[in-house]
């Protein structure tokens, strides 16, 4: 059952969504080259607690930590660690979600490591671009398979590749909801979307093919063909105003991220 949830709940979402989206944003100004993934996930650690919330991540069916920071062929999940350094030409996605008085938020952003060549900012752009268009759908009377086919179409018509074993999700008083939100499918199908409803949207897109595998850690999921991989997310609404992105400020307008 996908739970609608009232104004007032939304509200809250959006406190969540907040803390989310800062502490992203303080995220993406301290990628750069040199710097590891545990000293990213130290520094989330550290934020969240400052802004009264709690991790998401750390802890759910055993994740062991705040942060899932995904450097190049890394799809998700990727466990940050002191071994993992950046350097210049990386891309790294970061994924990082927050429970705030009893209401979780989610999002992912994909950075550029320094200079990146014109192909990898290619497919973080049209990866951006697929989450925007998909957003656009989330709309009363609109179909949820409307917002996954979104996604499809425009990754493929740029030539790229949707991941198919991870998904999207509902989001609200639990981490994940029902339902799951594919970034494929066929625009018209689906449940319908009505007021209130709230979706974590998250295109995960490869450069080459479609394929994934998961390492020996039980997380970490990479491209089977090496190729990189992109992942841009926000926990968004239904309202009568159109789509509400509950992971940024109101005021914030264009592009998503």
């Amino acid at each position: 059952m996908i739970v609608c949830k009232s104004r007032g709940e939304l509200e809250t979402m959006h406190q969540a969504g907040l803390i989310v989206w800062e502490v992203l944003n303080e995220l993406r100004q301290k990628v750069q080259p040199g710097i590891t993934t545990l000293d990213l996930e130290d520094f989330a650690a550290k934020r969240t607690v400052e802004r009264g919330a709690r991790p998401a991540f750390k802890g759910y069916r055993g994740y062991p930590c705040v942060l899932c920071a995904s450097v190049n062929q890394e799809v998700v999940h990727g466990i940050p660690s002191t071994s993992h350094k950046l350097k210049e030409g990386d891309i790294i996605s970061l994924d990082y979600g927050a429970e705030y008085k009893g209401y979780y938020a989610d999002a992912a952003v994909t950075v550029p490591v320094g200079g990146i060549r014109p192909e990898v900012e290619k497919l973080v752009r049209v990866t951006r671009e697929s989450l925007d268009r998909a957003i656009e759908k989330v709309r009363p009377g609109n179909r949820l398979g409307d917002v996954s086919a979104a996604v499809q179409e425009w990754v493929e018509k740029h030539g790229f590749a949707i991941v198919r074993e991870f998904v999207g999700h509902g989001i609200g008083t639990r981490m994940h909801e029902e339902p799951n939100v594919p970034n494929f499918g066929q625009a018209g199908s689906g449940p319908r979307l009505e007021e209130g409803m709230v979706f974590a949207i998250e295109p995960m897109v490869n450069a080459g093919g479609a394929g994934v595998k998961v390492l020996e850690d039980h997380w970490t999921a990479v491209t089977t063909d090496g190729s990189y991989s992109a992942h841009f997310e926000h926990t968004v609404a239904v309202t009568s105003n159109g789509p509400w992105i509950l992971t940024r400020p109101q005021e914030a307008g264009g592009p998503s991220w």
